[in-house]
């Protein structure tokens, strides 16, 4: 696989610029970034939280973790990170475990962790283990036009940044 169909044809439509770089298929977004040779910090992955109201997709960069009390600060004290299992149904094109940090594209509103906002250029998984999707900061910005930006992740102990 290269990349979903579904992102590939949101790409298209919104007339994104990006490139696309395979890599030696990983299991986490930290190895990625090893495997890429690229900060874990400008690696974009998505995190699908529920609450009440539904599903929605946080994207953090990869040498982050979620606190959770953070997001139930801001969208209520019901929200949980969702099961792995609940991925399948929300996005049936993509691989256990790759989902593109892309939410609207897949029909779900997105909260982007304000250290991404930071970055000059974002990397993510194109829907599998193997290849990922390459793009400046502005057209992620494009991409993320309807997002909320706050802080709501903590660096990981040991991760380390090329």
């Amino acid at each position: 696989m290269t990349m979903t169909p579904t992102l590939q044809q949101y790409l298209s439509d919104r007339q994104i610029s990006y490139d696309i770089v395979p890599h030696e298929p990983t299991m986490s977004s930290t190895r990625t970034a090893e495997a890429c040779h690229i900060s874990g910090d400008c690696l974009a992955k998505g995190v699908l939280i529920r609450n009440k109201g539904g599903y929605m997709l946080a994207v953090l960069p990869a040498s982050h973790h979620v606190r959770l009390s953070d997001l139930q600060d801001l969208l209520g004290p019901d929200v949980e990170i969702a099961q792995e299992t609940e991925l399948g149904r929300l996005f049936p094109d993509c691989n256990r475990g790759a989902v593109p940090p892309v939410g609207s594209c897949y029909g779900l509103d997105m909260i982007i962790d304000e250290s991404l906002a930071s970055q000059p250029e974002i990397y993510f998984e194109a829907g599998d283990h193997a290849t990922l999707v390459h793009m400046s900061k502005d057209q992620f910005a494009k991409l993320a036009d309807r997002a909320r930006y706050w802080r709501f992740s903590t660096r990981d102990a040991g991760v380390s940044v090329h």
